[in-house]
């Protein structure tokens, strides 16, 4: 193992550090750690009961509540990127931080706060689990843990910790680094119940050494594991979700030597401080940290580009075949969304059509269409709901992709298709939906975004932890058995099926023909 490789695994303790709390920090010399009233040993018996198959149950059903959790924090994160770029530009011209602007950080800060505490207790819910052995089930009278079950635990909270130090590294320090912001975010504010210094208390921790020890461990662990990971386990949806949100990690990244961010990893020092004098001496070098690390995705990193990426051909194909008022379903394996989401397709998001088009529809001047002219001129016209909000993208970004398919609603007439285009435009700029319900419109996701344009359907969906969601796959099941939607092409792994599509698609999705 190298120097560097070494220093990386020291620091990263860093990350859990930022919640007041000591994730994956059993004393293996006390011998209290193995009682039975040692807290990660009361919550594992509590919890996940005596045997592996109890303890198979439960853990499944905390990954699934954890990855809700993954997708707010990536929503905070893009919610926050967003807010400290516009108050920077207005401060930039020397407008002072409004009352909403107030509330706004406030808001903010609050709403972090009490995430964040939600994570760390997942940090720290399988710290114990390092230093298991037969002794401590018997003692506890349980069933010694699985290895498959034992890996997929400490998994499970070191991505916590790694979402953790993300969060600061891509957000939290945009607002540390501006002198103005600082202050207004260690400002005590009772009306919000936020304290003094919460946001130097994050630094501080940030930059604390202690504890380092647990979070080696926890990473040597997980390194030397996958080396010998069971044929069942490969195939387990749960630990591919945890093992890609690891590997996409950005703090994970900078110390892969094969990663396009390892330069930064090394000019960081494997994650020492982040301060003002480093990003300056990293811009005169060329390197800005944050343009290189954002985008659709937060900082999460793809292990590689979509079949259908930058082949002009396929761009003009699909071009040549999309009208106003398209769904689009697209697949990207190699990204988390796709782990997360159930079933084959991954996302979906509306063609919105072309300035041509528009104008044939009569509402290019609509006010609706109006407000988006310079996105549409800019062939930004496919509405999808994104980690960051609803936004306009282009089609040559949107197709960052392996599969595609294109469903048409061939019933419609011309001013339903208008109704619909103006309808999508709606919801431009709303939130991301992290808690995927179909019933609140205020907040959008990607398959929310079809249900609530396209209301004369009448669109499954699955009650999941009390809320109605609809996936991907629910809005692709229209186009089967003589359904409204009309498939009009279909890509899969980067290329165009021609033979039987729907039979193909059908199948991929597991629906018998």
């Amino acid at each position: 193992m190298g120097a560097h490789y070494r220093n990386y695994l020291n620091i990263l303790v860093i990350s859990v550090l930022l919640f007041g709390c000591t994730p994956l920090s059993v004393n293996v010399n006390n011998d209290n750690a193995t009682d039975q009233n040692n807290r990660c040993w009361q919550q594992t018996s509590n919890i996940y009961g005596t045997t592996n198959e109890s303890m198979t149950r439960a853990l499944n059903n905390e990954i699934a509540n954890y990855q809700s959790l993954v997708e707010q924090s990536l929503s905070y994160r893009a919610r926050m990127i967003k807010t400290a770029q516009l108050l920077k530009e207005n401060m930039a011209q020397d407008k002072p931080l409004s009352g909403a602007d107030l509330d706004i950080l406030n808001q903010g800060m609050l709403a972090y706060l009490k995430h964040r505490k939600k994570l760390y207790r997942v940090a720290e819910s399988h710290e114990c689990w390092l230093n298991s052995s037969p002794e401590i089930f018997k003692r506890l009278g349980m069933e010694p843990m699985s290895p498959e079950n034992r890996l997929k635990g400490i998994m499970l909270s070191l991505s916590s910790a790694l979402l953790l130090y993300d969060n600061y590294l891509l957000a939290i320090s945009i607002f540390e680094e501006d002198d103005k912001l600082r202050r207004v975010l260690n400002e005590r504010d009772s009306g919000y119940d936020i304290g003094q210094d919460e946001l130097a208390e994050m630094t501080d921790s940030y930059n604390s050494f202690s504890n380092r020890e647990r979070v080696q461990a926890a990473l040597s662990f997980y390194e030397e594991n996958l080396a010998t990971v069971s044929a069942s386990l490969l195939k387990d949806h749960d630990f591919n979700y945890l093992h890609l949100l690891i590997e996409q990690s950005t703090s994970y990244n900078m110390t892969q030597s094969g990663s396009p961010i390892y330069l930064i990893g090394r000019q960081l020092d494997f994650f020492g401080a982040v301060t003002s004098d480093i990003l300056y001496n990293l811009g005169n070098e060329g390197i800005n940290l944050f343009s290189q690390l954002f985008g659709n995705a937060i900082g999460l990193i793809e292990i590689r580009q979509g079949k259908l990426y930058n082949h002009a051909e396929v761009l003009d194909k699909v071009t040549s075949q999309l009208k106003a008022g398209d769904i689009l379903l697209e697949k990207t394996p190699f990204r988390l969304t796709d782990q997360f989401i159930p079933g084959h397709w991954g996302h979906a998001a509306i063609w919105a059509g072309t300035e041509a088009e528009l104008k044939s529809l009569g509402i290019w001047n609509h006010p609706v269409v109006q407000k988006y002219h310079e996105s549409f001129k800019k062939d930004h016209a496919v509405v999808e709901a994104l980690r960051s909000g609803v936004q306009m993208s282009s089609l040559s970004d949107f197709l960052n992709i392996d599969d595609l398919a294109i469903l048409r609603n061939t019933h419609l007439n011309r001013e339903e298709v208008a109704e619909r285009i103006i309808l999508a435009l709606r919801q431009v700029g709303k939130e991301y939906d992290f808690n995927f319900d179909v019933e609140t419109t205020d907040k959008i996701v990607c398959s929310e975004l079809v249900y609530v344009v396209y209301t004369g359907i009448k669109w499954p969906t699955e009650k999941t932890l009390g809320r109605f969601t609809i996936s991907p796959d629910n809005v692709a099941s229209k186009a089967l058995d003589g359904g409204p939607l009309k498939l009009i092409t279909f890509f899969h792994d980067g290329q165009r099926v021609e033979q039987q599509p729907l039979q193909l698609m059908s199948q991929l999705m597991g629906i018998a023909p």
